[in-house]
């Protein structure tokens, strides 16, 4: 498989869907946040689109999501998220496992992704991501294996207030297994709220004395490449 072929499509696809402005339906606002969804076409399910500001600059808010490392300390959706294979400076393959959801009715499950930044015009940042088959992680037994269909984040300078950053993120995850999606449906929107506030405390602590121990700018080189 081309992993960067298919890398750059999905940056060009999470890049297109941001720049569709139809069909969307608000489904939650919470605390700043917007959360809209329309039909999916690439399974029968919902393409989230996710909304919000976050006080920090782009370069940093996007090395913060691009990076594996102390994910699972701000991110309480996860139980592991791994860089299994690095392809370039930015473009890796994870594997991530998710805690339980709606109080233990959907099961954990584990996806492998194909994870990719790139930098346009204007300081705008695209961290992609699709699940793809990789050899050396098969599914297992011990979870149920979900796909993610084109996912991303975008981030760019807050026009009027350039230190902080607009934050628009979609997802589209597709579970697997025997779920109904009328559960997933219910707390999807919720989920995503709380990803966007975990990443604003995530991103605070960073700026703690304590929080700044574990923070390191392993790809201040690459983003100063871009």
């Amino acid at each position: 498989m081309d992993y960067k072929a298919l890398a750059q499509e999905t940056a060009q696809e999470v890049l297109d869907y941001s720049q569709d402005t139809s069909g969307w339906k608000v489904v939650k606002t919470s605390k700043k946040i917007t959360v809209s969804s329309k039909a999916s076409k690439k399974f029968h399910g919902n393409l989230y689109r996710v909304e919000g500001i976050i006080p920090e600059s782009t370069a940093k808010l996007s090395d913060f999501l691009y990076k594996p490392e102390n994910r699972v300390t701000w991110d309480k959706s996860l139980k592991v998220y791994n860089m299994v294979h690095r392809i370039d400076l930015d473009t890796i393959i994870c594997h991530t496992i998710t805690q339980s959801f709606a109080m233990g009715s959907i099961s954990p499950r584990d996806f492998i992704d194909l994870v990719y930044f790139k930098r346009y015009e204007g300081n705008m940042d695209i961290i992609s991501s699709n699940s793809v088959d990789f050899p050396a992680y098969p599914p297992s037994s011990s979870y149920v294996r979900g796909f993610n269909h084109a996912c991303g984040y975008i981030c760019s300078p807050l026009q009027e207030n350039p230190a902080h950053s607009k934050l628009v993120m979609f997802i589209q995850t597709e579970m697997r297994g025997k779920l109904s999606p009328s559960i997933i449906e219910a707390t999807m929107p919720s989920n995503l709220v709380s990803f966007i506030l975990n990443a604003k405390d995530g991103i605070k602590a960073l700026r703690s004395p304590v929080g700044r121990g574990y923070h390191h700018s392993s790809h201040a080189s690459f983003l100063k490449k871009k």
